[in-house]
C-alpha cells in the first residue's frame, strides 16, 4: 500500500485534487489519474494538479526556479491550460508559503502565466493569447446542431452561441461531437453561451476527458474572446458558470481572468 497525501480546493466549483511533488519523483499513470479523480471510489475531482519545480519538468526550457503546475484531466490525459485550476494552483503557493508575495510567475505547458492576487479573495492570472480562428466548425448534440467559433487559449475551445435554445435545458450528460473532425484532432472543450446583456454572458461547458463542469477557466476566456470578435466588445466581459462568476479582460487578444479560488482541505490517499 503506498500513501499519499494530498490537498483539495476549486475555483468557481471546477474542483482539483493537488499533489506536492517538487522534484517529480512519482510517475502521475493515467490510471492512478482516474482512480483518485473518481467521485465514488477515490477522493473526487475535475483535474489533478502536481505542485513541481519548473528545473524538474523535460518540456519547459525557460526560468529553472518557477514552480510548474503539471495539470492532467479526470480521465488521465494531459492538458495544456486550465484557467481554474491556474489560479487553485496559486492559492496553493500561497497558503504553503511556496512563493514569498502576491505576485509571481509560474511555468505551464501553455507558457508563462503572471499571477496577482486581488481583493477580497480574488486571483487574475494572465491567460495568454486567446486566437479566434475562421475556420467553420459544426458541432451537434442529440438532434441538434448549431455554428461554432473555434478559439486557441492554448488549448482548443468550440464555442456555440444559443439565439433560441434554453441553456438551462441542454442535456450535457451526453457528449456534443462535431465536424470536421479533423478540426480537434485531440478533442475540444465545448462551451454553451447565452448572452443575457452587453458584456454579460452565461455558459455550460463540456470538457474533454472530463464531461460537464461546474466551470472552465480557459473556457470563460475563449467564450469572452468569441463574444469580443462577434460583437466587437470592446470591455470587460462578465462570465457567469454554474459553479459562480468570472470576468475577463483584454490587452489585445492577451486575456487576463479573475475569479475566486479556495483550498477547502487535505488529507491522504491509499493505493
Amino acid at each position: 500500500m503506498r500513501r499519499f497525501s494530498f490537498h483539495k480546493g476549486h475555483g468557481t466549483k471546477n474542483d482539483f485534487i493537488i499533489l506536492d511533488d517538487s522534484y517529480a519523483m512519482h510517475e502521475m499513470h493515467p490510471e492512478f489519474i482516474r482512480v483518485i479523480c473518481d467521485r465514488n471510489a477515490g477522493i473526487g475531482a475535475d483535474g489533478v494538479i502536481r505542485v513541481v519545480r519548473a528545473s524538474s519538468m523535460r518540456e519547459w526550457d525557460g526560468d529553472a526556479t518557477l514552480w510548474f503546475m503539471d495539470y492532467y484531466n479526470a480521465d488521465g490525459s494531459i492538458a495544456e491550460m486550465c484557467g481554474n485550476g491556474l489560479r487553485v494552483f496559486s492559492r496553493h503557493l500561497i497558503n504553503e508559503q511556496l512563493v514569498d508575495s502576491g505576485e509571481f510567475d509560474v511555468a505551464t505547458r501553455a507558457g508563462l502565466r503572471h499571477v496577482e492576487v486581488a481583493r477580497h479573495g480574488l486571483i487574475t492570472t494572465t491567460m495568454g493569447d486567446a486566437t479566434v480562428e475562421d475556420d467553420e466548425v459544426t458541432v451537434r448534440l442529440g438532434r441538434y446542431e448549431w455554428p461554432a467559433t473555434k478559439v486557441d487559449v492554448g488549448n482548443p475551445h468550440a464555442v456555440v452561441f444559443l439565439e433560441g435554445e434554453d441553456l438551462a435545458r441542454l442535456n450535457l450528460h451526453e457528449a456534443p461531437t462535431w465536424s470536421p473532425q479533423e478540426a480537434f484532432p485531440e478533442g475540444v472543450n465545448i462551451e454553451f453561451v447565452r448572452v443575457d446583456e452587453p458584456g454579460k454572458l452565461s455558459m455550460r461547458v463540456f470538457e474533454r476527458g472530463v464531461g460537464e463542469t461546474q466551470s472552465c477557466g480557459t473556457g470563460v476566456v475563449a467564450t469572452a474572446a468569441a463574444y469580443r470578435h462577434r460583437t466587437g466588445h470592446g470591455g470587460q466581459v462578465e462570465v457567469s458558470v454554474p459553479g459562480g462568476d468570472l470576468a475577463v479582460d483584454f490587452t489585445g487578444d492577451a486575456a487576463r481572468l479573475t475569479g475566486p479560488a479556495v483550498i477547502i482541505g487535505r488529507g491522504e490517499f491509499w493505493i
